[in-house]
């Protein structure tokens, strides 16, 4: 008997998810425009300006495989609200440690927030949970499309808080704990299955290290590791780059505006191409994008050029990782599902942590000013656009096996 999948649900569950993107989503551009430049004001070194940004990538890493566990056993809503908890308590310690001018609580803050940016990135494949397979790309591009009003709402945000308190950002910080407070209750109004317990005579599904070695799967986890990674490395020097060269903190989260209205813009229809087109072609095309955003960088500081990458920046990360999202959604079943996706999520965020540690370094420790350490960033992206491109080109050459 063929069971269909009834996308009312899905639909219904979509749109929660667009509007958790959107509002509690917003805390991230907040954090990633501030969090250097606070960094930088709280360090002894100005090398490790953009650690408190590392620091939030470690706790999402870390937190990925106990968040999709927890999931996986006690349903999604359960996930979703200890990610608000841990975005309210992250922003609680950092506007503690700029109050008590101390970088390591900051720096612990910023772990904490972490715990939300992972469950954050389990958004997508809640919309995915009870879609069907038609269904399913336009659902994740869908959520991934709530991040458009995080993008206004978020860097406005910074441009209203930042500076509204006798110590600069701590207002930012004390929005962003009520944004997680009030943004949490739309977790309510989840309606996804909690997985049942497997039968103790069902498949086990395949091991973690079956699946990571299932060629898609691979294929799949090495294209969201470079989209988000790049994305990252870029966009964590951003706000550094712009002040450097000359432009002051408003212009700055004008560019992080731009450069997230240009993740999320093209989700509207991100899922219709993948459809089309398919998920190799998109993937491609979104590294292809990644790829003209570091050469219009290298190509100068005047604002034109910061507002151009980070807009490509942006696209790029989006066919890239939507499409490497949908990829991986595809190939794994059920049962495997909190085992894959907390894997999937671990691995990419390790990439991500190691992106922004090696962003604060080469901005500020590659060269003598903000220009050359700036080029550096954007020359860091050729080897890993090399290596995603080569996995994808190798998963299209070989035979077909079903």
């Amino acid at each position: 008997m063929t069971h269909t999948i009834d996308d009312t649900r899905a639909k219904r569950t979509v749109i929660v998810l667009v509007l958790a993107q959107a509002f509690l989503g917003a805390q991230m551009p907040m954090i990633f425009t501030i969090g250097g430049l606070a960094g930088q004001s709280l360090a002894s070194n100005v090398c490790f300006a953009t650690l408190p940004i590392s620091l939030i990538v470690v706790g999402s890493m870390l937190a990925a495989t106990p968040v999709s566990h927890i999931m996986q056993k006690y349903g999604r809503r359960v996930g979703f609200f200890i990610g608000a908890a841990g975005g309210a308590i992250g922003a609680a310690i950092g506007a503690y440690g700029l109050y008590q001018n101390s970088f390591p609580l900051f720096l612990l803050g910023s772990f904490f927030t972490g715990i939300y940016m992972s469950a954050q990135g389990f958004y997508r494949f809640a919309a995915a949970d009870t879609a069907s397979d038609s269904f399913r790309p336009k659902a994740i591009s869908y959520v991934m499309a709530g991040g458009l009003a995080s993008a206004v709402i978020g860097p406005q945000l910074v441009k209203v808080t930042s500076q509204s308190m006798v110590i600069p950002f701590l207002g930012t910080y004390l929005a962003v704990i009520a944004i997680n407070v009030i943004g949490s209750a739309l977790f309510l109004f989840i309606n996804i299955p909690t997985p049942e317990a497997p039968d103790e005579n069902a498949p086990k599904g395949r091991s973690r290290w079956e699946l990571i070695t299932t060629p898609r799967i691979a294929v799949a986890v090495i294209c969201a590791m470079v989209s988000y990674a790049l994305m990252n490395l870029v966009m964590t020097s951003t706000p550094l780059a712009v002040v450097g060269c000359g432009f002051d903190e408003g212009i700055a989260a004008d560019v992080v505006t731009a450069h997230v209205l240009a993740m999320y813009i093209p989700s509207f229809f991100t899922g219709h191409l993948i459809a089309r087109f398919g998920t190799e072609k998109i993937v491609a095309t979104g590294l292809v994008i990644l790829a003209g955003a570091g050469a219009i960088a290298l190509q100068g500081v005047e604002l034109e050029n910061f507002f151009a990458a980070l807009v490509l920046l942006g696209i790029g990360w989006n066919f890239g990782f939507i499409g490497a999202t949908t990829m991986l959604a595809g190939a794994h079943e059920p049962s495997e599902r909190g085992r894959m996706q907390g894997l999937n999520d671990l691995l990419v965020f390790g990439g991500v942590t190691m992106a922004s540690l090696a962003s604060g370094g080469l901005m500020n420790c590659s060269g003598g000013d903000a220009q050359t350490g700036w080029a550096s960033v954007n020359l860091a992206m050729a080897p890993f656009l090399m290596l995603a491109g080569g996995a994808l080109i190798w998963l299209l050459l070989r035979p077909q096996e079903d």
